[in-house]
């Protein structure tokens, strides 16, 4: 969506909230006329802003992937990532491969696709964030190692701006919270709870 396009479809959603401020049990037909003509405006300029396929599930990575019905976020893709995430849980390791001493190991063979070996691991980080009255925000950065991550909360907690509380997200396939420090209380952003 370009400048010209997005401020053209501002301007029409303002004047169709201003319709719906003004809309009252006696509003005359010649003002609800008015509002379906605004309203076919602002879906004109929708339909020529939109410039890709509308998003197939509810998935942030693959918007338009295929879809699992049984996900919870519809994509299939990343629902046979958890599975195997799962799996190797169960088996003990990633693939469905034997642990050493489990069974008489075979030499991979190769492929033109390489072995398994060379093919990238599945990739986990460890999110630190800080409430901050409101809403959990991420605090620094993502880090691959969760002794350093829980370092880097604990020197946050002594700063002298410290916040109310912390906590430790692990990303693997999913987001699982693994620590918590703190109390998160949610504070009004208003003095007195908005009142004069």
């Amino acid at each position: 969506m370009n400048h010209a396009q997005l401020t053209a479809l501002g301007r029409a959603l303002r004047v169709l909230g201003e319709h719906g401020e003004g809309l009252s049990a006696d509003t005359p037909d010649g003002k609800l006329h008015e509002m379906k003509q605004d309203v076919k405006r602002a879906l004109e300029l929708i339909e020529e802003s939109v410039t890709g396929a509308p998003p197939t599930t509810r998935c942030r990575e693959h918007p338009t992937g295929p879809v699992d019905e049984n996900a919870k976020d519809l994509c299939l893709l990343c629902e046979t990532r958890r599975r195997v995430a799962r799996r190797s849980e169960i088996n003990g390791s990633y693939g469905g491969r034997p642990r050493p001493g489990e069974g008489a190991e075979a030499a991979p063979s190769m492929s033109r696709y390489g072995t398994r070996e060379d093919r990238p691991q599945p990739q986990q980080r460890w999110i630190p964030e800080m409430w901050t009255g409101q809403v959990w925000h991420l605090c620094g950065t993502p880090r691959h190692d969760r002794r350093e991550a829980e370092l880097y909360l604990s020197a946050q907690r002594r700063r002298p701006d410290a916040a109310m509380a912390y906590r430790l997200v692990h990303e693997f396939t999913d987001y699982e919270v693994v620590r918590v420090w703190g109390t998160p209380l949610r504070v009004d952003p208003e003095p007195l709870g908005g009142i004069s």
